[in-house]
This record gives structure tokens, sequence and C-alpha cells, in this order.
């Protein structure tokens, strides 16, 4: 494994492990276990940066164009989209449990509302790491 880094918000570090970027030395080495968990065979299916929308984007109403086609309505509100840091399966009492991972050092309001979101409209709790 390669390390590098370099500073971002909330006095994380960017680390490179793999040529993969990580906004934090936490995420990097979490990235690490879950590897090789996935190797031993405990996970699989991992996955990063995943997105779940959360709220549509809310837009004007649709149109017909000179041509018959539809045009979508302007954007008037974009989506709310929480990105998990890690998603994978997680095998527990002989079945494979869904799993999604976030690497937490400081929860701001944005994160603990959207992870309720993730809740009610997913019925997904995160796993806080």
């Amino acid at each position: 494994m390669t390390y590098h880094s370099s500073t971002c918000k909330y006095r994380a570090k960017k680390t490179i492990v793999d040529g993969m970027v990580f906004d934090s030395r936490r995420e990097a080495r979490r990235y690490t276990e879950l590897k090789s968990l996935e190797r031993a065979g405990k996970i699989k299916d991992l996955n990063m940066q995943v997105p779940f929308e959360l709220i549509p984007a809310q837009r004007e109403p649709d149109t017909i164009g000179k041509r018959g086609g539809k045009i979508k309505g302007k954007v008037l509100e974009r989506a709310i989209i929480y990105k998990a840091d890690f998603t994978y399966y997680e095998l527990i009492d002989d079945t494979w449990k869904y799993v999604v991972e976030d690497v937490k050092g400081v929860k701001t309001k944005d994160y603990i509302l959207k992870r309720k979101m993730m809740l009610f409209f997913h019925d997904i709790r995160i796993k806080e790491v």
C-alpha cells in the first residue's frame, strides 16, 4: 500500500492508497481493513462513494417543444444526495447483510440530517466508524 497525504477541512489529511484519494487517513485505514476482510471472505461487493438520492431535484413543469418533443423543466432545486464512504455485504449468521458505512471524525449538522433521511426514506441505518 502506498500512502501520501495533504491537509483538507476539519484537519483531515487527504490520503492516497493504491492510487485512490481518501478524504482522511482514517478513511484510508478503514479501506485497507475492509479490503483485508473482503480477501478473507467476511465481506463482499465492497464499493466506495456510493450515492443515495434522498430528495429528487425539484423542477418546473415539462413542456412540449415545437416538434412535439418533451422539454424537461428547469431545475429549481438540486437533488439532495448522501454519499456513503463504503457499502458492502457482511456475513452475519450465515446471511449476507447490506451495510452502508461512513467514516466519521466530525458529525456535521448536514451529515446528521442526511443520516436521519437515510433511515426514513431508505430504511438504512448508517454504520459509523
